[in-house]
């Protein structure tokens, strides 16, 4: 399918994070990025969101018809607003990772929207790959690739995306193919917004720490982070990969502490996941470009630059847009799936050879 076309892709992306749906578009032909084109954004309402909590964590056999119907009717909504996309990618909601027991789960059929939208969609980005005995995630990283491609650097680059989960893709763009050996490096560092976010909702009914503002009157408890940083996912190679709740333990670690000093713990140990991580990079990065919800954190954003040895910025400074990146990276996999394409390799997943996964469902009239 496709073979050598230039595609107009818009992809769609709900992440760990839980606040909405992100829709952009791009024209690719799978390797080089032609054009940014229209985005797009719906927020969960709060019944939504607590549909959405609730459902964390379930796998196919549990009662969760109504996630699916969620899923995929705001998502439904979001993409209709794309009437010239050639092509569809459509991630789903993850429910639950687990890629070395019971395997990864995202809720959404991506066959139900490719009728809805009379669109060919591409979906179930990670079960292959997971099948293949690689970890599912992250998935982002060959379209990081392609980005610093398009920057015209040479030098070592990494990009933090700083979501509910935070990863690290560091990228050799001297190296011809994100596939080829060495030129990708990439795994969670830990958790970023995900345990604040579910702090600040629990706590003030806020769904976020805006600005940092709260984490930035506390004082951090570094007895906790230190604490935290013994955690056994800390001492893996990477690539490796986390559950969303992979880290309840650091919920309940602050549980005794002020609003304050519960949110100022908690972004420490976000900036001091990703300063360990780095180290575990295969060279050290002539720049971090910071991507994700969690780059608007000015507080979250000091601590990473201070915690790290490298310049810190986020991606606009690179000029890309950080809030859809992630959708983005979905549309641009939906072409090198339909292209048969590779989407991960070892230095991403850990799978053991470079693999395409991802579904392609058209529409049943078509």
């Amino acid at each position: 399918m496709l073979k050598d076309q230039v595609v107009r892709v818009v992809g769609a992306m709900s992440g760990t994070s839980l606040d909405g749906v992100d829709a952009a578009e791009i024209v690719t032909d799978g390797h080089v990025i032609f054009e940014f084109g229209n985005t797009a954004f719906r927020p969960y309402t709060q019944a939504q969101v607590t549909v959405l909590r609730a459902a964390l964590g379930k796998w196919p056999e549990d009662e969760i018809a109504d996630v699916f119907e969620l899923i995929e009717t705001v998502h439904a909504q979001v993409l209709t607003g794309f009437a010239d996309a050639d092509l569809v990618g459509f991630h789903g909601q993850t429910l639950a990772h687990d890629p070395k027991g019971r395997g990864t789960h995202q809720a959404g059929d991506g066959s139900v929207l490719a009728n809805v939208l009379d669109k060919t969609v591409v979906w179930d980005f990670r079960s292959t790959d997971v099948q293949m005995g690689g970890e599912g995630a992250p998935l982002a990283p060959f379209y990081h690739f392609a980005l610093v491609k398009k920057m015209g650097v040479t030098d070592p680059i990494v990009i933090l995306n700083l979501g509910g989960v935070g990863n690290i893709t560091w990228i050799d763009p001297s190296l011809p193919l994100p596939h080829s050996d060495g030129a990708l490096l990439a795994f969670d560092t830990g958790p970023a917004n995900a345990p604040i976010n579910d702090l600040m909702q629990a706590r003030l009914g806020q769904s976020f720490d805006l600005d940092g503002k709260l984490a930035a009157k506390g004082t951090v408890d570094q007895g906790i982070v230190d604490q935290f940083l013994q955690h056994p996912f800390f001492f893996r190679m990477p690539p490796k990969s986390l559950d969303r709740d992979a880290f309840a333990g650091l919920s309940d670690a602050v549980a005794d502490l002020s609003d304050a000093d519960a949110a100022a713990t908690l972004t420490m140990a976000c900036a001091a996941s990703v300063a360990q991580g780095l180290q575990a990079c295969t060279s050290a990065p002539s720049r971090m470009f910071v991507t994700g919800g969690g780059r608007r954190n000015p507080t979250l954003m000091r601590m990473i630059a201070d915690a790290c040895s490298v310049p810190v910025a986020p991606i606009e400074d690179a000029g890309f847009d950080g809030d859809m990146l992630e959708a983005q990276a979905f549309a641009y996999l939906a072409v090198r799936v339909a292209k048969g394409l590779p989407t991960s390799a070892s230095g991403t997943t850990g799978v053991r050879a470079a693999v395409g996964g991802g579904t392609v469902s058209r529409p049943s009239k078509s």
